[in-house]
């Protein structure tokens, strides 16, 4: 890769860098050499569990010191050239088209409401004394948090009533498939059990999103027993829970229950009007289903049927295009499922040539957040518009 193919351009503030060397210290002497190196505010970096966290963060940190670097790792990159694993991507925001501000929430099992409202309001006011009164913009969030901690939805909700409008969307961490521990980058450091709120303000157009490929179908299953604190449902509508969940999507085989049947049958629920998808992570040997999202007892699970995968994301970038015009690039998050999904179709290289040629940058995720909402099998982010002439 040239390493002046991602440089600020006349019209973009975003400068983008991916490197797939074998160790820590290479690849961050690939993403230095393909970034700016001043006049920057903020660098986001999403990491393969490949990587040692610790090492690479301290490093890319030490070698941007006046550059506040954060990010996460992930369960696979969107990277400049498609889909990809074992690699790290990095996003440089130019200081002339950007301000930034980070504030990390840690301890998150013992996360309050309480402190996400400060917290998001302190970081508010914080982003209007950082951004110039001259040409101030608008702002937008992006939240990354560990992907395996069970708080996103009290995390999303206390921080977005605190945000005043300002549009947030973001990815939980991820580990690959192995699902042991993930990780947020702050000041050099990683953590778990950790989230971090970034606020950004642009004078570029902008357009937040969300996507997926399903509608409900009649079917519906009742959670008549579940642990809410593991995410574990053990029945629907009073029987076991992988057998029913199995007869309602049509699954002969409840046996046969793996990640890439969950992928392709996902379940919904009913928001305000809306359907978010609400994904099974594996299920139990006792046959009870576990969420990657929270769950409660009473809850209403709709069965899905799937859209085109790849023409429902074509259609999002064709509609964001017609509200801000041109786009730089889109910061993405999108689902581990739907990349599975994806696979097991024969759909991976369509969609990984379709984020090619849009310049999708960003991760693969164990969930997706969009406004207060934490959700399941679907994309989100924030496309970035050029400046204008």
């Amino acid at each position: 890769m040239g390493q002046t193919d991602f440089r600020f351009s006349g019209a973009s503030g975003v400068a983008v860098a991916k490197s797939k060397a074998a160790t820590v210290d290479e690849a961050v002497a690939e993403l230095v050499a393909q970034l700016p190196s001043d006049d920057l505010a903020l660098i986001l970096v999403f990491l393969s569990p490949h990587y040692d966290p610790h090492h690479f963060i301290a490093d890319i940190t030490r070698r941007f010191d006046e550059t506040p670097v954060c990010g996460c790792t992930t369960a696979g990159e969107l990277a400049p050239d498609g889909w990809d694993e074992n690699s790290v991507v990095a996003l440089a925001f130019s200081r002339g088209d950007f301000s930034a501000v980070v504030r990390p929430i840690l301890n998150l099992d013992s996360f309050r409401v309480e402190d996400g409202r400060r917290i998001g309001g302190e970081l508010r006011h914080e982003l209007l004394r950082a951004t110039p009164q001259v040409d101030r913009g608008s702002p937008f969030g992006l939240v990354l948090i560990d992907g395996l901690c069970r708080r996103e939805e009290a995390v999303m909700s206390a921080v977005y009533a605190s945000l005043d409008d300002i549009p947030i969307v973001g990815g939980s961490a991820g580990d690959g498939m192995r699902f042991e521990k993930t990780w947020v980058f702050f000041e050099g450091k990683a953590y778990t059990n950790a989230a971090l709120l970034i606020l950004l303000n642009t004078s570029l157009p902008f357009r937040v999103f969300k996507c997926d490929n399903f509608e409900p179908m009649p079917q519906k299953m009742v959670v008549t027993e579940a642990d809410i604190e593991s995410r574990t449902v053990k029945e629907l509508n009073a029987e076991p829970a992988a057998e029913e969940y199995s007869r309602m999507v049509g699954i002969m085989d409840d046996a046969k229950l793996d990640p890439f049947s969950f992928a392709s049958h996902p379940v919904l629920v009913r928001v305000g009007g809306s359907y978010y998808a609400r994904s099974i992570q594996r299920v139990e040997p006792d046959g009870s289903l576990h969420f990657f999202c929270a769950i409660d007892e009473g809850m209403v699970l709709t069965a899905a049927t799937s859209r085109s995968l790849v023409g429902s994301t074509r259609e999002l970038f064709a509609q964001t295009q017609d509200q801000i015009g041109d786009v730089s690039l889109y910061i993405g998050f999108e689902c581990l499922l739907r990349r599975l999904d994806a696979e097991q179709h024969q759909l991976a290289r369509d969609m990984s040539e379709l984020y090619r040629e849009n310049r999708v940058i960003g991760f693969h995720t164990y969930g997706e957040q969009f406004g207060s909402m934490h959700v399941n099998q679907t994309f989100t982010g924030v496309a970035i518009g050029r400046r204008p002439a």
